[in-house]
């Protein structure tokens, strides 16, 4: 009997590699137990899966198998230390398999990173047109007064920094499109391809985001100033200030443990910014007046929603200027509309994602100079509620 008992203990010793194992997943599980499940990880700007109820509907087997479907992501979002692990499989990946994407997203040269797009998906060929045509509609019903901007990809403005090889999708053609039916109803398209491209040796995208930077949307303000006959925002007489550590939305999906981050760099301005309550077509009658940015949001992961308080459905700057526009915008344009407050003396500003609403008793009520539709080519391609700036009435 005590022979046996030493060969059974001698044998384990041979095993170091499943004892190794053993202890590893036991103490993550003890690990597990102790540390308090997270709402959102903010490295990813996204909400992880909590703990799926016990319900009487698990006793179905749709439901069981939901419930199991449910609590497998439940401990994938909520395995301790997933930061950590998310991190280590990119540089295994990066560092020591040498890819070039990571998460849906291309790591291009001087640590700028693209959006892995290589042709339009079938809601997006069903979306473009649409929003082509509503873009057409809205400059018909508005002649002389309606101005687009497109903002063109970074993978446009700096296609030596795409890895080799990478088939992304060409916006050119499909720019052209929108120009074409923009200009043919009657409304002025604003090209910035070659106002951005004269700056590319300039820091005017981020490298982590797949947003422009301030300096980025600056250059743009001024082509719509040239189109206009407006004089610039002058950023000399303003403080700029500089928020270093800005992580983006690139970022949070490939997570490359190399990334170097941004700056995110604000002017300061004392315009007021009201944030209206949508409830129905036309003008709102409640609404929040606070400052032109939400400082609060530079303490966070997600910084650029600094800029305008985020998406609102609808919101009023004051300006220094005179006259009124209308900006019908994606989150490209949240860093330029500060500028025109050097032009304008009121900048309403509408994201039609939360806006229900068409625009026709808006601009009734508000007789605006001009109306600017601003939107990068990546939302202006996908967006399934810009089909709204095209509803009359």
């Amino acid at each position: 009997m005590q022979q046996r008992k030493r060969k059974r203990k001698g044998g384990l010793i041979h095993y170091p590699v499943l004892i190794l194992f053993s202890l590893f997943f036991v103490g993550m599980f003890l690990l597990d137990c102790v540390t308090p499940d997270r709402t959102v990880s903010e490295l990813e700007n996204t909400t992880l899966t909590q703990r799926p109820a016990v319900t009487a509907q698990i006793l179905s087997s749709a439901g069981l198998n939901r419930f199991f479907n449910d609590y497998t992501q439940y401990t994938k979002d909520q395995i301790p230390g997933r930061d950590v692990w998310i991190s280590l499989q990119s540089f295994v990946e990066t560092a020591l398999l040498q890819k070039t994407q990571s998460g849906g997203v291309l790591l291009g040269d001087h640590g700028q990173m693209f959006d892995r797009t290589y042709g339009l998906v079938s809601s997006e060929e069903r979306t473009l047109p649409r929003n082509i045509a509503a873009v057409g509609a809205l400059a018909g019903r508005y002649p002389g007064r309606v101005y687009v901007m497109v903002a063109p990809a970074a993978s446009a403005i700096y296609p030596e920094r795409v890895p080799a090889h990478a088939p992304l999708l060409e916006e050119e053609g499909y720019i052209r499109q929108i120009q074409a039916a923009v200009e043919e109803a009657g409304g002025v398209y604003i090209p910035l391809q070659d106002a951005l491209a004269a700056h590319k040796d300039e820091y005017i995208y981020y490298r982590t985001d797949h947003h422009w930077t301030t300096l980025g949307a600056y250059y743009a303000y001024s082509r719509l100033c040239e189109t206009l006959g407006l004089v610039p925002f002058d950023r000399e007489a303003h403080t700029a200030v500089e928020v270093p550590d800005f992580y983006g939305t690139f970022y949070s999906r490939a997570r490359t443990w190399n990334a170097q981050p941004d700056t995110l760099t604000y002017y300061e301005l004392d315009n007021p910014l009201t944030i209206y309550t949508v409830t129905g077509p036309g003008m709102p009658t409640q609404g929040e007046a606070t400052g032109l940015y939400d400082l609060d949001k530079l303490a966070v992961y997600d910084k650029y929603a600094a800029f305008l308080h985020g998406n609102n459905g609808f919101s009023r700057v004051e300006g220094d200027g005179e006259g009124r526009i209308l900006v019908v915008k994606d989150s490209y344009a949240n860093s330029l509309v500060p500028f025109l407050t050097a032009n304008y003396a009121q900048i309403d500003v509408v994201d039609l994602r939360n806006y229900n609403y068409g625009l026709d008793a808006l601009i009734a009520e508000n007789g605006y100079d001009q109306i600017l539709v601003l939107y990068s080519f990546d939302s202006f391609k996908s967006d399934p509620y810009l089909y709204r700036a095209g509803i009359e009435g």
